[in-house]
């Protein structure tokens, strides 16, 4: 037992996404996902850009530092237009909510 050292392990993220997407049906659920995952990358961008941690925003919106982390982690937890809105609230900013029109492909046929 006394070999027990710690080795990381080397991991190039990107190879690996390179590889991956080559799999049809990883690539449909990777970009899938693109919309969630841009979502929280907008919240942490807007937190991080008020100087804010997560204890402070909870603290101006009356909830915990954990619903906080929750909401920015997004998973499952889908938030309510009204969380969102006291969020972007205690960073100093107005949420906007729209809907655009999908691009249509176009098919040369």
């Amino acid at each position: 037992m006394d070999n027990l050292t710690y080795k990381p392990v080397a991991h190039d993220h990107e190879k690996f996404l390179r590889e991956a997407k080559k799999d049809e049906v990883f690539l449909k659920e990777y970009e899938a996902l693109a919309p969630a995952y841009a979502f929280v990358r907008e919240l942490l961008l807007a937190r991080q850009r008020s100087g804010l941690t997560q204890e402070a925003i909870a603290s101006k919106i009356g909830t915990t530092k954990s619903a906080i982390s929750r909401l920015e982690s997004g998973g499952k937890h889908i938030p309510s237009i009204t969380t969102l809105r006291k969020y972007a609230e205690a960073l100093g900013c107005e949420l906007e909510i729209k809907l655009v029109p999908k691009k249509q492909s176009t098919s040369t046929s």
